[in-house]
């Protein structure tokens, strides 16, 4: 390792303590009670909502897969790389904001809007992420890769540190995960935003709420794809 990777590699493993740290107690009650919530939801809902999920994901990786431009980071060194996903980060929240803030003004109907919107605003981050670190979203591994990027940035205690096992040891483990576990994916998604997205429909303040959620939900996005893209950097940096 040169003496950046050396300097990232401090902070990649000071952002893997971080996760493995306990939510808080609202956190924490919060998720209990969607548990609750979520058991009293009939079987044939959580299966329409898992599917609708599940279409909606793909059909926003398939779009994001064709408008990214693969060449913006050829031969750049991890430095630079780690500069341009910072700048990039910035402009989809920039975007995010945006458009949480015109959707959470416009009152239920927009606010429902949201969801798939916003869905699709992190999804393309995370094929301009993939592209910054070098890697191909052609291959089948690289989008679930994504996904598991997604899942890390939007779940509950356990199963981050279960998506962070993954990603950690991708090279190996991604031989025996064929498909992503949807009806997880989508469950811990909705958990995770499900109450500040109810705020984001009130009327007088959910254009705030909107733009500071959306915002805020991006730049943890960004955070998490930048270090888990440098993990798996580093993991190579011996061979190199």
């Amino acid at each position: 390792m040169n003496e950046y990777e050396l300097k990232v590699y401090e902070e990649v493993e000071a952002w893997k303590r971080k996760l493995h740290r306990r939510s808080g107690m609202m956190n924490r009650v919060s998720k209990k009670a969607q548990g609750k919530i979520n058991g009293l939801i009939p079987e044939k809902v959580h299966e329409v909502m898992t599917e609708s999920i599940k279409a909606m994901v793909k059909t926003t990786l398939f779009g994001s897969q064709l408008t990214t431009d693969r060449s913006q980071a050829n031969g750049l060194s991890l430095a630079q790389r780690d500069e341009l996903i910072t700048q990039k980060t910035a402009v989809f929240q920039k975007t995010a904001l945006i458009e949480g803030a015109g959707t959470g003004a416009g009152g239920i109907l927009l606010g429902l809007a949201d969801f798939p919107l916003l869905l699709s605003i992190k999804m393309k981050f995370l094929f301009e992420a993939a592209s910054i670190y070098g890697f191909n979203t052609k291959e089948y591994e690289e989008r679930l890769f994504i996904l598991h990027v997604f899942q890390l940035a939007f779940s509950s205690d356990e199963i981050r540190k279960n998506t962070l096992y993954e990603i950690e040891n991708w090279d190996q483990r991604k031989k025996d995960i064929m498909e992503m576990d949807w009806r997880k994916f989508q469950q811990e998604y909705r958990d995770y935003i499900d109450f500040v997205k109810m705020l984001q429909l009130v009327p007088g303040i959910g254009a705030f709420v909107g733009a500071y959620a959306n915002n805020n939900l991006l730049k943890h996005l960004g955070e998490t794809a930048m270090n888990a893209y440098r993990l798996r950097i580093l993991k190579k940096a011996p061979e190199r």
